[in-house]
């Protein structure tokens, strides 16, 4: 098996650790993104190659988001009648996505995620 915690390199469960508590911070301040600092790191830190990487942070945002989104709500910062249009459209994406994941070129899969996370950065430096 792969992955930083299931080796007993020095330091594998330190970098286990950072890469969620990374993820953790950024679903907390920004209320998501943790996956795309997730990625990155289980290929580059953990070995992982980018299949099991995509795949692996969907398990680890999930708790995330929901912590996240528990925080929100009993804050008063989340509004569940404006969420459920957009849960209904993300539930239908993210299956035909699973199920089309799978079937997807990895080089072109690895680009379509570049320049997602490039659009990102331009449009909160410059927008």
């Amino acid at each position: 098996m792969e992955g930083c915690f299931l080796t007993q390199k020095k330091g594998s469960r330190l970098r286990s650790a950072a890469a969620g508590g990374a993820a953790g911070l950024a679903n907390g301040f920004f209320g998501g993104g943790g996956g795309m600092l997730l990625v990155p790191l289980l290929t580059r830190w953990c070995g992982l190659e980018q299949r099991r990487a995509f795949a692996t942070s969907i398990a680890i945002i999930l708790p995330l988001c929901a912590l996240s989104s528990v925080i929100y709500w009993v804050r008063g910062g989340l509004d569940f009648g404006l969420a459920l249009p957009y849960l209904a459209g993300g539930l239908l994406g993210g299956f035909v996505g699973g199920r089309v994941f799978k079937k997807l070129n990895m080089v072109w899969l690895r680009r379509a995620f570049a320049l997602l996370i490039l659009y990102g950065g331009v449009k909160a430096l410059f927008f």
